[in-house]
């Protein structure tokens, strides 16, 4: 079976699309060919070379934003997603796919509206409990759509919705607390704080963070601190002589490794991104979520999502220089609390999503 794959924008929309491509590639049998969509220039083409997943090409299509930038801006656009359609009009003639996955990001639009000419099936997979512009674009194409939680199937028609939950790579799916231990060379008496911001970093968190690190140390806690690459250099300076500190544990970036920092930690500090949703109750990881307040409002639905079950609580960004310390050290040190709301996310975790979704997949190919 030939499956094209679509995916863009931020590691969100990547990291699940890779997932699924994962469980097509080690489920499927030798004749199960997969190709891979995205933006010219996209952050995409790092990630999925990075994953050394055997998709057969690579293709790039133009696209570009039409909500929220100027009007000469928004026309650069719709220029782009004209010619991006004929681009990706080309490609399914020349690989004739029979099903296509899209997961979000500009790109996803051309490929949508070829593939409507040509008369392929799409699946599109939500992340996020609310779907954001392009999903809603996008609907109306898709032969059903995959969603993470049942509570996202109100936004779209009656019968349409299929819940796969979230797919992960299997790297998360394999750690364990020991080998996590045992990689970051953590005190297994101290009680371990995980904060990082998405595939991109976070700048307020990390800067709050560092405010409060001393703090933290002090108190008997250890911090695996993964910043971004992007503020690295600057977080590194800011923290001075604690970098050096046996309890902080920084990272510009964690890949492969990033399922054993979850397994080693007891408290997540991060944004509220539709990953939230699946690795967290994957580990029984209790958190503290920071909406980005800049985003659409889905990292508050996400966030309120988690907390009113239970598995988390909404801390906001403004709030951060002052609630931090309270925060974090309020929860972790409370071990009955702690131990509550583990067993609250434990019972969100659904970690077959690769393989529903690549069976879902199968099924809509074969129709």
């Amino acid at each position: 079976m030939r499956i094209l794959i679509g995916a863009g924008g931020t590691g969100g929309h990547v990291y699940p699309a890779l997932a699924t491509a994962q469980a097509l590639l080690q489920n499927g049998d030798d004749a199960t060919r997969l190709y891979f969509i995205g933006a010219v220039g996209g952050m995409e083409r790092e990630l999925v070379v990075e994953s050394g997943l055997a998709f057969d090409s690579y293709h790039e299509v133009l696209a570009g934003p039409v909500h929220g930038v100027s009007p000469v801006r928004t026309l650069f656009s719709l220029t782009k997603l004209t010619l991006g359609a004929i681009q990706a009009l080309v490609y399914h003639i020349r690989i004739r796919p029979e099903v296509i996955l899209l997961t979000g990001g500009w790109a996803n639009l051309p490929v949508a509206l070829s593939a409507r000419l040509l008369r392929i099936p799409i699946v599109i997979y939500l992340p996020d409990i609310e779907p954001g512009l392009t999903i809603k674009a996008l609907q109306r194409f898709a032969r059903k759509i995959a969603i993470t939680v049942p509570a996202s199937a109100r936004f779209f028609p009656r019968g349409k919705t299929v819940v796969t939950g979230y797919p992960l790579l299997q790297s998360r799916l394999a750690a364990d607390k020991g080998r996590a231990l045992a990689r970051f060379e953590l005190d297994p008496e101290r009680k371990t704080l995980l904060a990082f911001g998405g595939s991109r970093g976070a700048r307020n968190i990390n800067i709050a963070l560092e405010q409060q690190l001393q703090r933290l140390v002090d108190s008997g806690i250890q911090v695996i601190h993964i910043t971004g690459e992007l503020d690295w250099e600057r977080s590194q300076r800011q923290v001075g002589a604690l970098a050096e500190h046996p309890h902080y544990h920084p990272f510009a970036y964690l890949r492969d490794d990033m399922g054993l920092a979850f397994a080693a930690a007891d408290l997540a500090l991060c944004r509220a991104g539709a990953s939230a949703l699946a690795e967290l109750p994957l580990f029984g990881l209790p958190a503290i979520l920071v909406p980005y307040p800049y985003a659409w409002r889905y990292q508050k639905v996400n966030a309120d999502y988690l907390a009113e079950r239970g598995a988390a609580v909404r801390l906001n960004d403004e709030d951060m220089p002052e609630k931090l310390f309270d925060t974090v050290s309020g929860l972790i040190l409370d071990e009955a609390r702690l131990n509550d709301m583990r067993a609250k996310s434990k019972a969100l975790a659904n970690p077959d999503g690769a393989r529903r979704l690549a069976d879902l997949l199968r099924q809509i190919g074969r129709a």
